[in-house]
């Protein structure tokens, strides 16, 4: 009797191991509980998009816009269990919440709770945050993981390269503002309005709006703009070997994961 109860004890306990844990199934993107609740919460983040596109049209029926908001309502319902879920897996909680993805979970689910208690003028502005949302398909995307680790992997260069283009940006508009300033004072009149011109020329992209007529400023624009190619393919070339040490990665932490269960079989 007791041999009998011990193995339906163990039956239980095996049933339940194989059972998969909350958290599992809201982090854990290599299960197949994962991989539903990740497509799930995809699908319902296009189905809000493009609810929030449609009732820009204008003219549309009554029960069109009513059925878009019975949409909104149960979207933003299950956004609202899926952050308070993932608030309560999260170890520590305080981190995911101050997190990128928890800030955007959040702010993608706050103008339906704001917009009901403020005045209706600035319901078109709480809107737009809707657009957050968009930010949540990031979650999902093997590629943007991998993009973000990318760039974390890369933050001290970025960071430096964004204070060298910053002063690059100052140094042209002073350069432009010298050579232009007295021939086109209505265009170069200051440093701020010489700033545009700097901007659109280090960038490469020359809109033809502003544009110098002296030589000296024809002379400075030409090596701005030898300037510039540098400056546009510095970060191209930061991301490319970032990306390359995130694939690795990833790829060493997947064949940890595979040999992971290998270790626990031969131990047993």
């Amino acid at each position: 009797m007791a041999t009998g109860e011990s193995s339906e004890t163990r039956t239980r306990r095996c049933t339940l191991s194989a059972m998969p844990t909350l958290r599992q199934i809201v982090e854990d993107h290599d299960t197949p509980h994962g991989r539903a609740f990740d497509i799930a919460i995809q699908v319902l983040i296009v189905l809000s998009l493009i609810s929030f596109t449609v009732e820009t049209v204008e003219g549309l029926p009554e029960a069109v816009r009513r059925w878009l908001r019975w949409i909104e309502v149960v979207t933003v319902l299950i956004f609202t269990v899926e952050y308070i879920l993932r608030v309560y897996v999260a170890r520590p909680r305080r981190s995911y919440i101050l997190s990128f993805y928890g800030v955007i979970d959040l702010v993608a689910i706050l103008p339906f709770y704001l917009a009901s208690g403020v005045d209706l003028r600035s319901v078109r502005a709480l809107r737009l945050l809707r657009l957050f949302r968009l930010f949540k398909l990031v979650r999902y995307s093997a590629a943007m993981r991998r993009f973000h680790v990318a760039l974390s992997i890369v933050k001290e260069e970025v960071v430096m390269f964004l204070a060298a283009t910053a002063i690059l940006l100052y140094l042209a508009s002073v350069g432009i503002y010298f050579f232009e300033s007295k021939a086109q004072p209505e265009l170069f009149g200051s440093i701020f309005d010489s700033m545009w011109w700097a901007v659109v020329t280090l960038t490469t992209v020359g809109y033809g709006d502003v544009y110098p007529i002296t030589i000296g400023g024809r002379l400075f624009t030409f090596v701005v703009l030898l300037v510039g190619l540098g400056v546009i393919s510095v970060p191209a070339g930061l991301v490319a070997s970032a990306l390359s040490k995130a694939r690795e990665l990833e790829k060493q932490e997947q064949e940890a994961v595979d040999a992971a269960p290998s270790e626990q079989d031969s131990g047993v």
